[in-house]
């Protein structure tokens, strides 16, 4: 059923998240009026011919002004400059919320320039793909998926409530939870998984030039699959593990404790070791399965 949310909505930043988030709020009515932003030209033209946005601009503060809800989804190294600039031109009673996966450089770069009463809510929707740009988008990316809000105490009760309606209608799970304790669950899920595809992709381009061809053309799924994930956005993953460092290099330490241990075991043929940790991490799959979250 249609809900108009927000009468003017601002999309700061238009790739693969914004632009799905838009084709959205365009099935659902949920927008009476979107403004796109973007850093070039040829993404606010895409943004156009896609039918994602009634207004572009390539300044954030034209874009924010006056707008109801105002969206970050760029990359994290952006956050501070943009909310220099579009701070000043929020209105009060204005949502402002983030789609990015590092929680507390959102807390940190956009969190000051809040004037009072604009509401500041982060957020992150679990969901993506390998491609990026405007054209990448489609509304049934969160169908699903979690996507996390991280309030700040204080945050307005009706404020919460109107995006988290906005995220449900996407057809994404709302939870919500502190900063601190998202960066830590994300450093696990997501962003070491990652730091390993793109370290065993970079190892396989290392390879003598003679087994290059072999590797490309004997890929089995595990290491087609590592492909994928790095084939990622390197801008947004570059920021990621800056931004999120602490608990990235904690996890980081704590894997490469457990593949040290695995290196022994083959070393010395602890045979039982071996089965009792892969029975193990079967069951983590098949419980993300029965989860709907494969």
């Amino acid at each position: 059923m249609s809900e108009l949310l927000f009468p003017r909505v601002a999309f700061i930043g238009i790739g693969l998240i914004g632009s799905s988030l838009a084709h959205v709020m365009r099935r659902d009515k949920s927008a009476g009026w979107i403004v796109a932003c973007a850093r070039t030209q040829a993404s606010l033209d895409t943004a156009r011919e896609l039918g994602l946005a009634d207004e572009v601009t390539l300044d954030p503060a034209t874009a924010a002004a006056g707008a109801d809800l105002v969206v970050i989804a760029a990359p994290h190294s952006a956050y501070a400059e943009l909310g220099r600039r579009v701070g000043p031109a929020l209105k009060q009673g204005a949502i402002l919320t983030d789609v990015g996966s590092v929680k507390g450089a959102a807390v940190r770069d956009l969190g000051p320039i809040v004037p009072p009463g604009v509401h500041f809510i982060p957020g992150h929707p679990v969901a993506g793909t390998e491609h990026s740009g405007p054209a990448a988008g489609f509304a049934e990316l969160f169908e699903g998926r979690w996507c996390i809000l991280t309030p700040l105490p204080g945050t307005d009760a009706e404020a919460l409530a109107r995006l988290t309606r906005l995220w449900e209608s996407a057809g994404m799970k709302v939870e919500t939870m502190s900063h601190e304790h998202h960066d830590t669950v994300l450093a696990i899920t997501s962003h070491l998984p990652h730091l390993i595809a793109y370290t065993i992709v970079g190892t396989a381009t290392d390879v003598e030039e003679t087994l290059k061809s072999e590797i490309i053309k004997f890929s089995a799924s595990g290491f087609r699959d590592f492909t994928r994930i790095a084939a990622s956005d390197p801008v947004m993953w570059r920021d990621v593990f800056l931004s999120n460092r602490e608990a990235v290099l904690e996890m980081l330490q704590r894997f490469t404790e457990d593949l040290t241990a695995l290196q022994r075991a083959i070393r010395w043929g602890e045979g039982d070791k071996l089965e009792a940790l892969f029975t193990r991490t079967r069951a983590i799959r098949r419980s993300i399965i029965e989860a709907k979250q494969a």
